[in-house]
């Protein structure tokens, strides 16, 4: 008697790295100069494979927004968090940011959202909506932290805790921009502690 319940075999490979991989591919090619090829090379995966684990290449697309937009895992927001004394968990995030807007010459640089995805948005479907909650979702978890600090009473009770969060991540988004245009780091390293002042005072 056959048995025709007989699963598949079983992956041969990390999801994790390969959707890793297919990010970095997007990152430095965009969407439209990614070609599948690209991305099974990367992934060191087979076609088919690909299309098992991810989708297409839109779904595989989604998924890596979807990871990279995982606040859990972004490291300037992991030093914000981590340090006990704000104007130094602040100037711990633009330090981050500033580091991984200018370490590596030949690979993809700053932010994924605001290099890569943001160019597609309107273009590629479930591309806007997930901008837009990745922007939100880290103004709050950013002004969360404010919001602490004021409860603490190391900010003033009227400190405008998500009007801050906004401007901390709209810096965010300078230092990319100012990265990704050969900025290095010391020189963008020099005004970090006015703009600490700028954000908490």
């Amino acid at each position: 008697m056959n048995d025709t319940n007989k699963k598949g075999r079983p992956r041969t490979f990390n999801i994790d790295d390969a959707l890793l991989a297919a990010m970095s591919t997007f990152w430095l090619k965009g969407y439209d100069g990614t070609s599948m090829k690209d991305l099974t090379k990367a992934m060191g995966i087979s076609g088919p494979s690909l299309y098992a684990a991810f989708g297409d290449k839109r779904e595989l697309y989604l998924k890596t927004i979807d990871r990279y937009a995982d606040v859990n895992s972004c490291a300037p927001i992991v030093a914000f968090e981590a340090e006990k004394d704000i104007a130094q968990a602040v100037k711990g995030f633009l330090t981050s940011v500033i580091i991984h807007s200018t370490a590596d010459k030949d690979g993809p640089r700053g932010c994924f959202l605001a290099s890569c995805v943001s160019t597609s948005v309107g273009e590629i479907e479930g591309v806007e909506e997930r901008m837009i909650k990745a922007i939100e979702d880290t103004d709050i978890r950013l002004a969360k932290r404010f919001n602490l600090e004021k409860e603490k009473g190391n900010l003033r009770q009227n400190f405008p805790s998500l009007a801050r969060a906004r401007l901390l991540y709209d810096m965010r988004q300078g230092y990319v921009f100012r990265g990704r245009a050969g900025w290095s780091a010391e020189s963008l390293m020099i005004d970090i502690e006015d703009r600490v002042d700028m954000v908490i005072s």
